[in-house]
């Protein structure tokens, strides 16, 4: 199992780079550019909301994994906007060499997993994938058209794109999504796109999650994570751990669990977990984050908003061995980057490894115990030399 969850681990830690990785477009707010890691987390909520204009054969979930393994390629290969003039093919071949480097990480059998479903995103023929690549190519048509300042070669760009572009397909594949943009570009044709509609107003405001600073920081210490991409991480942990988990999981419901799980922060804001905070205020903090679920979760049609505030309402009572393995996840990702950054939010808050154990260390090992001692072994000479044992 060591060498096993250390494979698991190398590929984890190296996905982490993909936060550093900047795109074209901008955040919903327009403050900055979206980095890819949570790009791919906000094309997994997409794909969630946007589940009932999926054809009937379509495995929402499967689309779901899709999407946050898609843009890994770009570790190495970096993002290439489609405005680029650039050898595709050249582009083609570099990221199929990522994939094999990054996904070779993983033990073989996860390995392959893992590169087969990325050649069928990449391939678009599965109804899966098709989905996927609907999902891909509207979230940055609606980011920017709905974006509080966009600029305006960002707008001459969502317009080529819909007119003999990539996202031209939409008019046949995803009619509301296209004729939609045509509005918002002030060239409404009076297509009914009201079902759409009442689900973006939602994903516009998940947006925001983006702008949410949690107190770990990335692996190279260059910079604080943000919620939306600690969720895209996460999700990927959770999917590559979840065979060490300590009881039968439904992964699909964890990685739902672990993508909505911090939304609520929009409103509440994070709350580190080595954070002085005493009863009540941690009292407060549920009560604002119990409204921060109403409100978020009421934005969306009743039929999919509240299975949403469902799931998340389990995730916070963690009683169920999916919550219950979603939790120890959640706690395992800043662990593992305060190693890889030089000890993080563990000098920010002068923990010892006492701490970490009552903190940390006790949740995980309800979930998953042998990710624990893997990681408490990783863990335990960095607290020997600093001091802190």
């Amino acid at each position: 199992m060591s060498a096993r969850l250390d494979a698991q681990f190398a590929f984890l830690l190296e996905a982490d780079k993909l936060r550093r990785i900047d795109r074209q477009n901008l955040i919903i707010d327009c403050s900055r550019r979206e980095n890819s890691a949570e790009h791919s987390w906000h094309l997994a909520l997409y794909a969630l909301v946007l589940a009932p204009f999926a054809s009937p054969d379509v495995d929402i979930f499967r689309a779901v994994r899709m999407l946050l393994l898609h843009d890994l390629v770009e570790i190495d290969a970096g993002d290439h906007p489609i405005t680029d003039n650039v050898d595709w093919d050249a582009v083609a071949q570099a990221e199929q060499a990522a994939a094999n480097r990054l996904f070779g990480l993983l033990p073989a059998d996860q390995g392959a997993e893992f590169l087969d479903l990325w050649q069928e995103f990449e391939a678009a023929d599965s109804p899966d994938a098709k989905f996927a690549k609907q999902v891909d190519h509207c979230q940055p048509i609606f980011q920017t058209l709905c974006g509080a300042k966009p600029l305006d070669w960002h707008v001459d760009v969502v317009r080529q794109n819909l007119n003999g572009g990539r996202a031209a397909a939409l008019e046949q594949d995803f009619p509301e999504a296209y004729h939609h943009a045509l509005a918002l570009l002030d060239e409404g044709t009076g297509f009914d796109c009201s079902r759409l509609t009442a689900r973006l107003l939602f994903l516009n405001e998940a947006d925001k999650l983006k702008l949410i600073t949690r107190a770990s920081m990335l692996g190279d210490g260059s910079r604080h994570e943000n919620s939306a991409e600690h969720s895209w991480h996460i999700m990927l942990y959770a999917w590559v751990l979840a065979e060490h988990s300590a009881a039968p999981l439904d992964l699909d419901r964890v990685l739902q669990m672990l993508l909505l799980h911090d939304l609520v922060e929009i409103d509440a804001g994070d709350a580190p977990i080595h954070g002085v905070i005493d009863p009540a205020a941690l009292e407060a903090l549920a009560a604002k984050e119990e409204a921060a679920a109403d409100r978020l979760f009421g934005l969306l049609p009743a039929g999919q908003g509240m299975p949403m505030r469902a799931i998340w309402d389990e995730f916070e009572a963690a009683e169920t061995a999916d919550a219950v393995f979603a939790k120890s996840i959640d706690r395992v990702q800043p662990v593992m980057l305060n190693l890889l950054n030089g000890g993080g939010s563990w000098v920010d808050y002068d923990v010892n490894l006492p701490q970490l154990e009552a903190r940390v260390g006790k949740k995980v090992n309800l979930g998953a115990p042998g990710v624990w001692r893997s990681v408490r072994d990783r863990i335990e000479p960095w607290f020997r030399e600093t001091g802190r044992l």
